[in-house]
């Protein structure tokens, strides 16, 4: 399951209503947003995931900022915390609010939305992702019984790493390798 998926699915039928209360739009409206704003979002994690210290790094925010709060408890997806948390994200995955613009310009375009709403569900559909993306990662992040962490499943950071598209991130992963070792 893929984090469009993921975000669209039953289980987060909350978080789309507070999304689309915080907007003042219909939760059609909505979930078009998330739709057409989620790919861009999840394009510039595959960008930054691209060499080890940007894999590193995304698991580190999933293992520490505890994003999942915002899907557990959508009421405060639109709070301040949460703006800048996903102001932070955003900074992180796209570089420049001006590719922030480049892309509430395209989805309003797309979805018939104002892009001054989409700037402003920007942050918040960024909490969402990495939400979603950590506990597709980390679901029961602590053993109960030993206390140890568990590592990160494969399924959704093998389609950030999956670079080529072929299913396997071993290529990539090499290709990696490859250019950190010859820089």
């Amino acid at each position: 399951m893929g984090i469009l998926d993921m975000l669209l699915g039953s289980q987060n039928s909350d978080a789309i209503t507070q999304l689309a209360k915080q907007l003042g739009v219909s939760e059609e409206q909505a979930r078009a947003v998330v739709k057409e704003v989620t790919p861009a979002l999840t394009r510039g994690m595959q960008h930054n995931t691209k060499d080890e210290s940007g894999v590193e790094g995304l698991i580190n925010a999933l293992r520490t900022g505890n994003h999942s709060r915002y899907m557990e408890n959508p009421s405060v997806l639109g709070t301040q915390e949460n703006i800048d948390d996903g102001n932070s994200i955003l900074g992180h995955i796209f570089g420049s609010k001006e590719v922030s613009r480049n892309v509430a310009e395209h989805a309003s375009q797309e979805t018939g939305v104002a892009s001054s709403l989409i700037k402003k569900a920007l942050p918040i559909v960024a909490t969402m992702v990495m939400a979603s993306l950590g506990k597709s990662l980390f679901s029961g992040t602590a053993s109960a019984s030993t206390g140890t962490q568990q590592q990160p499943s494969g399924g959704i950071l093998t389609s950030l790493l999956d670079s080529d598209r072929d299913g396997s991130i071993i290529d990539d992963v090499l290709g990696m390798a490859f250019k950190m070792a010859f820089r």
